[in-house]
């Protein structure tokens, strides 16, 4: 799963004594000396400190690429000197010779685990990965290829500036890779970068933060500006940490962080997600599960208020709680690519019966400290463009969407306003209305109004039993007609709440069964009742046209 998480290292180094002299390596992290062999076996990591050590191209090849699979292309390009920089040349050919590298990027087509993939791999130690013309034609042409034989395309990457020898035509890499990219994405093939130390400059300016997925080994310097570039040029003193990998997953910058020992198997099962197609023969067909209906019901009605109070029960079931059961190789991705990581939205990739599926979810916590991280699942606006981000990927790879919609309402606070809330809600139900992909929204705990919406611009909408879907609060609604917020429960007898009540007036489609309120205890049985009902709709909805999808959602929200 890619998420951002300390990574652990377990390899235990040899006593002293064992070691051979002139077998030793230093970490230049730490400082401590290493022992070359034990480091190899910790994928090119210090096992004192956690470093990672750049690789070469070889090395990086070995580690993703099945054996002997890598067919190198593009070899032997030469590029003229248009600086006349002294010595340029005589230094190209003496790292050629010395490194056994063609430049600093390799290009090719490989299989990871079966899974065949364009492959470009940049290496730090020719002119620090710099991006002169022979890298930027490198790598569009291996692009350009690539959609040309409809493949996915993976780029290792790694710069510390630009060609300086080559003045402009440096410069000129970088639109040149990006249109490249560009009739790549548009014909609906996936790109995967991934950031190794260090990553700045044109590159990641460029290509480097273009994919559809992006990630990072841990640690990895990347940024624009390089820390040296800030500091001497306005200044600046830069925090501990800062451009560093996790940093940029905490402002949702990129994905995730992906280390070296998972890195084949994660690019492997990323490469075959995005391979299988969202497909009805995947889909089992299941009969609707009478499990639920074998529960004892709740004794005694239910009114409006018990409802709310349902709903937000501290012990209810999350969207990952159902994201996990009902789903498989769930694959979280982070970020909006601005700013910000919004802890009170989740999504990304998983499977349903073998057919890959984006799940969106609004997040609470249980805990005092999960609910601090995740803002007691009032999203930010950063949360609804990480969204949208995730259902207009799912959008180009012809995946079905399903969101889990669980909000008191879109954060009210200082910072949300300043970053543009009533934008990012507008920008959702804008993109969301025309969506050319199945959308399922489904209402599990407290649906608060526009902060609801916001995910729930779907071709169906369904709410559990004891959830809520309301223009505000109760409490707000007392408040704003009457004065007086004690009248709460009034008002939800009045604002018509509940799922039954709406389901009456066509605001929603379906009612899911609790037989009793959700929580653990019956969290594989509502899990059962719901994939199945999931299940129903995608049988329904795949085999439809997109023009079709879109339209049928215009219609269901143009009635009312």
């Amino acid at each position: 799963m890619l998420k951002f998480k300390k990574t652990n290292y377990i390899t235990v180094p040899r006593k002293e004594q064992d070691i051979p002299e002139g077998m030793w390596i230093k970490c230049d992290a730490c400082g401590e000396l290493l022992y070359k062999e034990d480091v190899v076996h910790n994928h090119y990591s210090c096992y004192k400190c956690g470093k990672y050590f750049r690789l070469s191209t070889k090395r990086r090849l070995r580690m993703v690429a099945d054996k002997q699979s890598f067919e190198e292309w593009d070899t032997g390009l030469q590029t003229a000197n248009p600086l006349e920089y002294p010595g340029y040349p005589e230094k190209l050919d003496g790292l050629k010779e010395k490194l056994h590298v063609d430049e600093a990027v390799t290009t090719g087509v490989c299989t990871i685990k079966g899974e065949k993939t364009v492959i470009a791999v940049c290496d730090a130690r020719f002119l620090m990965g710099s991006m002169g013309y022979v890298v930027g034609e490198k790598i569009t042409r291996a692009v350009e290829k690539a959609t040309e034989m409809k493949l996915p395309v993976i780029i290792f990457c790694c710069s510390g500036v630009a060609r300086m020898q080559e003045g402009m035509v440096s410069l000129m890499q970088m639109a040149k890779t990006s249109a490249a990219l560009k009739k790549h994405s548009d014909a609906g093939l996936l790109y995967i970068s991934v950031l190794t130390d260090p990553t700045t400059g044109g590159v990641t300016a460029s290509f480097a933060m273009l994919g559809d997925i992006i990630l990072a080994e841990p640690g990895a310097l990347v940024g624009f500006a390089g820390p040296r570039v800030i500091e001497q040029t306005i200044g600046q003193k830069l925090p501990e940490g800062f451009q560093r990998a996790e940093f940029l997953v905490e402002h949702g910058l990129i994905d995730g962080i992906i280390r070296r020992e998972d890195m084949k198997d994660t690019l492997a099962r990323l490469l075959h997600m995005h391979t299988q197609k969202a497909s009805v023969d995947t889909i089992e067909a299941v009969e609707m599960s009478d499990i639920m209906h074998e529960q004892k019901k709740k004794k005694g009605k239910m009114t409006a208020w018990d409802r709310v109070m349902a709903a937000r029960a501290s012990e209810r079931l999350t969207a990952l709680d159902y994201i996990h059961e009902i789903f498989s190789d769930f694959e979280e991705f982070h970020g909006d690519r601005h700013v910000d990581d919004d802890g009170a939205t989740v999504g990304g990739i998983a499977y349903l019966d073998g057919c890959p599926v984006t799940v969106i979810g609004q997040q609470k916590g249980r805990t005092t400290k999960e609910n601090i991280t995740r803002n007691f699942g009032m999203p930010s606006p950063e949360g609804y463009r990480k969204a949208l981000r995730l259902m207009k990927q799912a959008e180009k790879f012809h995946r079905p969407i399903i969101n889990f919609i669980d909000t008191p309402g879109a954060f009210p606070g200082l910072e949300a306003e300043e970053h543009g809330q009533g934008e990012a809600i507008a920008r959702n139900l804008y993109e969301m209305v025309a969506l050319k992909v199945p959308v399922l929204s489904i209402v599990i705990g407290e649906g608060g109004s526009g902060g609801a919406l916001a995910l729930a611009v779907g071709n169906k909408v369904w709410m559990m039993e004891n959830a809520t879907y309301t223009i505000l609060s109760p409490e707000g609604f007392a408040s704003i007609l009457w004065k007086d917020g004690k009248r709460a429960p009034e008002a939800a007898d009045l604002m018509k709440v509940t799922a039954k009540e709406l389901m009456e007036m066509g605001i929603v489609d379906d009612v899911i069964d609790e037989p009793m309120p959700a929580c653990e205890e019956n969290l594989v049985e509502l899990s059962k009742d719901m994939k199945n009902r999931i299940r129903g709709f995608l049988a329904e909805n795949l085999g439809k046209e997109p023009e079709v999808l879109a339209e049928e959602r215009y219609e269901r929200f143009r009635k009312f």
